[in-house]
């Protein structure tokens, strides 16, 4: 992993005094799955202490969910709990909810993705919450949003993914709306929840209080969905499945090779699309009227794609890929994970980090994003197991007796 310190090795581990920019910043996080525990991912890889308050029974769901590696454990888990400690706590226990509020004396931001009014029921909401400490952050994922009529309903991400437009743009024209292979909804609310934080953070320290983050899925998705509303309603254009194009932006587009890959070649700028012109040996084409400016190549695309398949489907795409770089033409291959293991740049940016895991072993998966040249955030330690750092939590940073937690354990609160 990249540091700041120019003795790290690519692929290591930065030392344990690398401080991220929110080293200091304590989170509770009660959230399960992905919307609310990628927030704290994120907040965790940059330095904050997020402490996950799990079910003592079960832990949260993501530790049984998706690809089980060695050790029996999830590969999906060693990712999103990475950075963090674990502590038991049962929140429909009044003892469990006194805990919480003890902890938040302690903490900057709690961060949760109940549907709306569950930490109410349990005593736990913001006006709780912030009058035992008026610094408090809560930071609030869930499918709709803490307001509205659709507030109270259950909403998972793909249903936030559908709300938003971008399902009804995913795929090919002629077949249903597909999804992406990711859970971008709900990956998609939890990063505009750590933007959320971090503004709150911001705003605290001038105002001195707190406030209450609402991302609704729902809203984060329509967020990224560009121009959808006002070609709607002001342009009467409803955006439709295009597969593999983007209507009016052309070339851009995969284009077969003759070793049997397929190639991505993003050209649709004027000075670009002639490089590419010159790069095939057809500088003509770059001053034919279908092609020569940008609204024509939009309107002429299949024309043009044909044109470039055509050469493209002679080469092989090493020949193409040090065609198009020897150009300036931005184009590249699909990735597979295996390809990302064996890329030359993801090895020289430390783009793939391992973590040692007690049952798991040696676990690889995705650096920190964005990357701060003084503060860089880093990837400490595997994700916990279940209640790890209860002695920490209770013992130590509440000041609980052992006879006081000998009690909990027995009555099922820890």
């Amino acid at each position: 992993m990249e540091s700041s310190t120019s003795e790290q090795q690519p692929g290591e581990l930065p030392s344990e005094e690398d401080l991220g920019a929110l080293d200091g910043i304590r989170v509770i996080e009660m959230g399960t799955l992905i919307a609310g525990p990628f927030c704290g991912q994120l907040l965790a890889d940059h330095g904050a202490e997020v402490i996950k308050v799990e079910d003592p029974a079960t832990g949260d769901p993501m530790r049984s969910w998706g690809k089980i590696g060695p050790g029996e454990t999830s590969l999906s888990w060693q990712v999103i709990a990475r950075n963090k400690k674990s502590t038991t706590v049962n929140l429909r226990h009044e003892a469990g909810q006194k805990i919480i509020c003890d902890l938040v004396r302690h903490a900057d931001i709690v961060l949760e993705n109940f549907r709306p009014g569950t930490l109410e029921r349990w005593g736990l909401g913001y006006d709780v919450l912030s009058e035992i400490n008026p610094r408090i952050i809560m930071v609030r994922v869930s499918g709709f949003g803490q307001t509205g009529p659709y507030a109270e309903r259950s909403g998972f991400g793909s249903i936030g993914e559908a709300m938003g437009g971008l399902r009804y743009v995913t795929g090919e024209p002629d077949r249903p709306p597909s999804r992406i292979g990711i859970s971008i909804g709900d990956s998609l609310a939890a990063t505009f929840s750590m933007i959320g934080a971090l503004l709150a953070l911001q705003a605290r320290a001038r105002t001195g209080r707190g406030q209450v983050v609402d991302t609704a899925i729902y809203e984060a998705v329509l967020t990224m969905m560009e121009s959808l509303l006002p070609d709607w309603a002001l342009a009467n254009y409803q955006r439709e499945r295009t597969g593999s194009i983007l209507p009016g932006i052309a070339p851009s587009n995969l284009y077969p090779t003759a070793d049997g890959q397929s190639v991505l070649i993003g050209a649709n700028l004027d000075t670009v699309f002639r490089r590419l012109c010159q790069a095939m040996g057809v500088d003509e084409l770059a001053n034919d009227e279908r092609f020569s400016t940008h609204e024509a190549r939009g309107e002429n695309s299949r024309e043009l794609d044909d044109i470039i398949a055509n050469w493209t489907s002679s080469l092989d795409i090493d020949v193409v890929l040090d065609s198009m770089n020897e150009s300036g033409v931005p184009a590249g291959r699909i990735f597979t994970a295996a390809d990302m293991f064996d890329d030359p740049h993801f090895a020289a940016r430390n783009t793939i980090v391992s973590v040692e895991h007690p049952r798991a072993g040696n676990v690889p998966m995705q650096n920190v994003t964005p990357r701060l040249s003084a503060t860089p955030g880093s990837v400490r330690s595997a994700a916990p197991e279940l209640g790890a750092d209860n002695q920490y939590v209770f013992g130590d940073l509440l000041g609980m007796s052992e006879s006081e937690l000998q009690g909990l354990r027995q009555n099922g609160t820890i």
